[in-house]
């Protein structure tokens, strides 16, 4: 059992990095489930319905959101309809969407968890308890469970990593853009990186112009950020799952860019 995901989608850079090397990752590391965070994925705001039926044509089987999950007005005409596209579970309770699914390949069912994390984000729920409350369902349907943690502070990521160590299959972070290099299977069996990384421009700030983040420095002027043009790369992780426990066997990088081109092993 094997997992694929590629880390926050920005714009349409990280929509053409998708097209191009999801279906040639797919070929060569044959994931069972493949996920995709597309909540940068619009104008590197929110998304679209075109947008998410893309990373669902490009191979992708569930797409994960994040803080900019409402950031395109038109979410809310297509949110309930996408059964496979995933808000934070701990938005607060009447918000449109859902924050979890199970998605069925081969006679296997992985349950995917989308959460939010609440240092230097807006206040939600608790994602701690949410997380607790959500995986007590899905064990009882399958011991697949994967969480996209889409928080800022590395304390939280780390916090909920150990906080679910040995409950769920994995525990990724999302949403700060750059790659670390601390991946790892902790103490109980679950796989963990702080941040996956994101997909889309190599040479901006974050996905974001660079020109304009230098000069928001500078001034402390409030800027609009505009997605950079240019090169681009490709962040994600694959993790292989021991299929009796659930628990993960290993996790490793993927990182595609000019400085680490993509070879076909």
């Amino acid at each position: 059992m094997r997992i694929l995901f590629i880390g926050d989608v920005v714009g349409s850079p990280g929509r053409d990095m998708v097209s191009e090397y999801l279906p040639k990752l797919k070929k060569q590391l044959k994931p069972t489930v493949t996920i995709v965070n597309g909540e940068n994925a619009a104008s590197g705001k929110g998304i679209t319905e075109k947008i998410y039926k893309g990373f669902m044509d490009a191979g992708a089987q569930a797409v994960t959101l994040g803080n900019h999950s409402f950031d395109k007005k038109e979410i809310f005409n297509f949110i309930d309809s996408a059964t496979h596209m995933i808000r934070p579970a701990n938005y607060p309770q009447g918000v449109p969407g859902k924050g979890y699914t199970f998605v069925k390949v081969n006679q296997i069912e992985v349950a995917i968890i989308n959460l939010m994390g609440r240092t230097f984000l807006p206040a939600n729920d608790c994602p701690f308890q949410k997380a607790e409350e959500i995986i007590e369902i899905a064990k009882k349907r399958t011991p697949y469970i994967f969480v996209d943690f889409h928080a800022e502070a590395t304390s939280e990521k780390q916090a909920m990593g150990w906080f679910l160590d040995g409950k769920v299959t994995a525990v990724v972070g999302t949403h700060t853009h750059v790659q670390t290099a601390d991946e790892r299977i902790l103490h109980d069996g679950t796989a963990y990186i702080t941040d996956v990384g994101m997909t889309g421009p190599y040479d901006g700030i974050l996905g974001v112009e660079k020109e304009t983040i230098i000069q928001r420095f500078l001034t402390n002027l409030p800027a609009r950020f505009e997605v950079s043009e240019g090169r681009e790369q490709l962040n994600g992780v694959v993790i292989d799952v021991d299929p009796k426990s659930g628990l993960a066997k290993s996790i490793q990088r993927i990182l595609i860019n000019e400085d680490h081109p993509y070879i076909h092993h």
